[in-house]
């Protein structure tokens, strides 16, 4: 399937700091011509790196190591960028964090609403996956499944957790992800964490910058800073974090993904496998 490579129609800039270094960043998304994306550190003298599942690192978040450079935390701008179909974009950023904003990916849908979307005069070749697999640790899985034959052209992902915390439980959702599905089922579903974790977290130079602004924090019975924007947010906030992971294949992918208790690395390594052995 051929479909045409989007780019922006200006520039646009965001500010924020990194949940995990809590360092100050400026970040510009430009117009690009080029036909991928590229991410550029501008306090690193412009060194400039092309995101890729083997540049992929999940300590925490998904991180890109480029060498001598590091840029953290990208899954959700990923994510945004994949979903607005933008696959040619220059993204300027002044530390080695993508910003947390308010935890989730809205402020990017916003911000590529307000940029605007084009065009570009060269076709991109979709991803399709030729045949199910499913890599496993334990009982957490991601599983990768053609479309049915009269399947719609698109990418379906669907997403089980279960926790064992009384706002959470077993919660399942699953959604095609168009860009109107996207922006408004998805993107406004904010990360999650455990009070009893931070200072751990902390110790290990991680959640330097997490807060109440940014996280949904649970104590051990509830949630709290409340409000949650959806009954189901944390289901949600994993579905982001996997469009974010699966957008490093640089084009679309066509069929279904499927995830139970997974997480960034397990996503990661499926997506290698499916690189390798799974798509046509």
């Amino acid at each position: 399937m051929m479909s045409a490579s989007r780019t922006l129609r200006k520039a646009v800039d965001i500010e924020g700091f990194g949940v995990h270094s809590g360092k100050p960043v400026r970040l510009r998304m430009r117009p690009s011509g080029e036909g991928k994306i590229v991410f550029r550190r501008t306090d690193l003298g412009g060194a400039e790196l092309i995101p890729a599942p083997e540049l992929a690192e999940t300590p925490s978040s998904t991180v890109l190591q480029g060498g001598h450079f590091r840029i953290g935390t990208v899954e959700h701008l990923l994510a945004s960028l994949w979903a607005a179909g933008v696959g040619s974009c220059l993204i300027e950023l002044d530390a080695e964090e993508v910003p947390v904003l308010d935890g989730s990916a809205l402020p990017f849908v916003r911000a590529l609403e307000t940029a605007g979307t084009e065009e570009l005069a060269m076709p991109r070749t979709a991803r399709r996956i030729a045949e199910g697999f499913t890599v496993s640790d334990g009982d957490a899985w991601v599983k990768f499944e053609p479309s049915a034959g009269d399947g719609p052209e698109s990418l379906t992902l669907s997403y089980t957790i279960v926790y064992d915390h009384p706002k959470i439980g077993r919660q399942s959702r699953e959604v095609d992800l168009t860009w109107p599905e996207f922006a408004r089922e998805i993107a406004p579903a904010r990360t999650f964490g455990f009070l009893k974790d931070v200072e751990r977290l902390r110790r290990l130079g991680l959640a330097l910058g997490s807060s109440y602004g940014n996280t949904v924090v649970l104590s051990e019975a509830d949630v709290v800073n409340p409000p949650l924007r959806f009954p189901d947010e944390f289901v949600r906030h994993k579905l982001l974090d996997l469009a974010g992971d699966l957008a490093l294949l640089g084009r679309p992918l066509i069929g279904r993904v499927s995830a139970h208790k997974a997480g960034h690395r397990l996503h990661l390594e499926a997506l290698r496998r499916l690189i390798r052995w799974g798509t046509h």
